[in-house]
């Protein structure tokens, strides 16, 4: 339900609007003054302002000022007589959102009030979803506490307030869109657009129309002018996934904007100006794209002014813990289910720990997510995972690598420190938590972890 704060000085008036708008579903607060409608806007949450324009002490016009340096998009209507239209239109000028004129007639009145309400739902959904990105792409909430990804997060602090162009290199699903996004809303850019387009989805004619946009008639079913990303973008951010799949052609034309910040569209002769910045992710090795000649060396070092580096799940393990409990986290608050599930079995964990994830954190999320549809239970257990997925294991144990006179009691020792150090990755170096991996008693770890002399203070 809207809040809608009538102010008029004359007391009965408020009341009879009051009445009006509550039979149209509003809740209604009343003021007789400026100042005391200024109290009630920090204490409560107000939808429409229908205030006075001649008042005492503080008049309609000083008042709409007040409220818009509170909150500009707080929709302000004035009431006002024949005598203060002057006054109605300077008002307009400064914000307020209409007049009405007195005397007027309830029908009038409840259009007036309802397109206002309309326009400030509109403005308080898109403040929502601006809130919930910004939450969702923080770079704090990339979630990773290894020495990796903590240099990730260090670079991304840096970066964002800047406008410096970066490279993210990364396998697929490693999360380099992500944190392109992050970097944005992080940036003095994130109240403008974030635009994203893949190189590698289209034909390189429809990507170059997808790109810098077309004029009317361009080409065979070019009926009409077509904006592209880059003008999209404009004073927010342009991100350029798998940058090393762009044609020779296009390389050259993203080389010039770059350099000179301007493009015509496909058909057109009129150069366009953007401010954008450009973030370029890539699974390639441009460096080698660029020796056999498939990539220009010039545009790679405008592209690489900073340059991130996302490791593949399987260089970052001790992270595979976090990550399992925020996708069930994510995937229960989604689903609301009867039983839901809040925890994986122990070797589910030790299968996670020791899978090479080809598909990253990309294909961890959709495992858990899969397996929480399938999982009868409160646990994730080994029967929930795909088939797939368990083919793909290797329990062997691999002795190719050891020395033919290797002895017995030595590889023992290095197997069982190494099962140690595995544990206390996959369980975060929670001790308890590692010794129940390990099928042993706390104390009989603590006794392991002095025989090796395993460093355990660092918790990444």
């Amino acid at each position: 339900m809207e809040t809608i704060l009538i102010v008029d000085d004359e007391k009965n008036y408020p009341l009879i609007l009051g009445a009006v708008l509550e039979e149209e579903g509003f809740e209604i607060l009343t003021a007789n003054s400026g100042h005391e409608a200024l109290e009630i806007l920090e204490s409560s949450d107000v939808d429409l302002v229908l205030t006075d324009m001649k008042m005492p002490s503080m008049d309609g016009i000083v008042l709409l000022e007040k409220i818009k340096a509170i909150d500009p998009d707080l929709p302000v209507i004035m009431m006002t007589a024949y005598g203060t239209v002057d006054k109605a239109v300077e008002a307009m000028q400064k914000g307020a959102y209409s007049y009405i004129l007195k005397p007027f007639d309830n029908e009038r009145l409840t259009i007036y009030v309802n397109k206002a309400i309309s326009m400030f739902r509109v403005v308080k959904e898109n403040r929502q979803l601006r809130n919930a990105v910004r939450s969702h792409f923080s770079f704090g909430n990339i979630i990773g506490k290894s020495k990796v990804m903590q240099n990730v997060y260090e670079t991304i602090r840096k970066v964002a307030p800047t406008i410096a162009t970066v490279l993210i290199d990364g396998e697929s699903g490693t999360g380099k869109e992500l944190v392109a996004k992050s970097i944005h809303f992080n940036s003095p850019r994130r109240e403008k657009p974030f635009v994203a387009v893949n190189c590698s989805a289209l034909a390189e004619n429809l990507l170059e129309s997808e790109l810098f946009g077309h004029e009317k008639g361009a080409f065979t079913g070019a009926i009409a002018l077509k904006k592209g990303r880059f003008e999209l973008a404009d004073g927010g951010t342009l991100f350029l996934d798998e940058i090393g799949d762009l044609s020779s052609g296009l390389q050259v034309k993203l080389l010039r904007v770059l350099q000179e910040k301007i493009f015509e569209r496909v058909g057109g002769i009129k150069p366009i100006s953007v401010n954008i910045r450009i973030i370029a992710a890539t699974n390639k090795d441009l460096k080698q794209e660029m020796k056999i000649g498939r990539f220009r060396e010039d545009l790679y070092y405008r592209l690489n002014v900073v340059h991130i580096v996302l490791p593949p799940l399987k260089q970052r393990t001790e992270d595979i813990h976090l990550l399992v409990r925020h996708f069930i986290k994510k995937y229960t608050e989604e689903r609301k289910a009867d039983t839901p599930v809040t925890d994986v079995d122990q070797e589910v964990e030790r299968i996670f720990y020791d899978y090479s994830w080809p598909g990253n954190v990309r294909e961890l999320e959709n495992v858990i997510e899969r397996a929480m549809i399938l999982s009868p239970g409160e646990k994730i257990t080994v029967s929930d995972l795909p088939s797939d997925f368990r083919a793909g294991l290797n329990n062997t144990l691999q002795l190719e690598g050891l020395s033919p006179d290797a002895k017995l009691y030595e590889t023992l020792a290095m197997v069982e420190k190494a099962m140690i150090e595995r544990a206390l990755r996959i369980s975060n170096h929670v001790q308890s938590h590692a010794a129940e991996l390990l099928g042993i008693g706390k104390s009989g770890l603590n006794q392991k972890i002095r025989k090796f002399n395993l460093d355990i203070s660092s918790k990444h």
